[in-house]
């Protein structure tokens, strides 16, 4: 089954301010992802080319960075998963930025019910997040926060809050091979 999903958020700033939110992603001084109410991003290295994590159960490996400009990543789990997701900075022609995410993939197997069941509500309460987080770092508040589906709510409470994570942290070689913009708010 092919999925398309964007999302996307106009700021009022410049794309080099917005470029340099999204080449913090998955750095100590990550200023982008909404780490404190999502597993945080995680990679096995610096933001690069050929740098692989994920964040919760999805793992990824970077296929292509221009920084500033366009982050790239390759999905190699959930089972099921065949495409990527991509981050791009681009200005907008009435002034400012817009900050958008691609999600281009073919599900297969397992994926045909856990993406619309169970990935994707989630996964659209997190980019939204991401954008609050986005848009609070560069004109410090949001306009309209976003609400958590009452589908992304029920599935939250059911799979628990046990993923949640203070900040990022970079795994090294070593310890990956030996185990292998919205705030969140109480009442989305």
């Amino acid at each position: 089954m092919p999925v398309y999903n964007t999302h996307e958020r106009h700021l009022d700033a410049s794309p080099e301010e917005v470029g340099a939110l999204l080449d913090t992603l998955a750095s100590d001084d990550d200023r982008l992802w909404p780490h404190g109410a999502w597993p945080a991003v995680v990679l096995d290295g610096p933001l690069a080319v050929g740098a692989a994590g994920g964040h919760g159960p999805v793992r990824y490996t970077v296929e292509e960075y221009v920084p500033g400009h366009w982050l790239r990543l390759r999905f190699g789990g959930p089972r099921g998963f065949d495409g990527f997701h991509e981050f791009t900075v681009r200005p907008d022609p009435r002034g400012g930025t817009v900050l958008a995410h691609l999600l281009a993939m073919r599900t297969h197997g397992p994926a045909l019910v856990s993406w619309p069941l169970v990935f994707r509500p989630l996964h659209d309460a997190l980019l939204e997040d991401l954008l609050d987080r986005a848009e609070t770092a560069v004109a410090g508040s949001v306009r309209t926060p976003a609400r958590w589906s009452p589908w992304a709510r029920l599935l939250r409470a059911l799979l628990g809050r046990g993923a949640r994570t203070a900040a990022p942290s970079r795994t090294t070689p070593e310890s990956r091979s030996s185990s292998e913009g919205r705030p969140a708010t109480a009442d989305r």
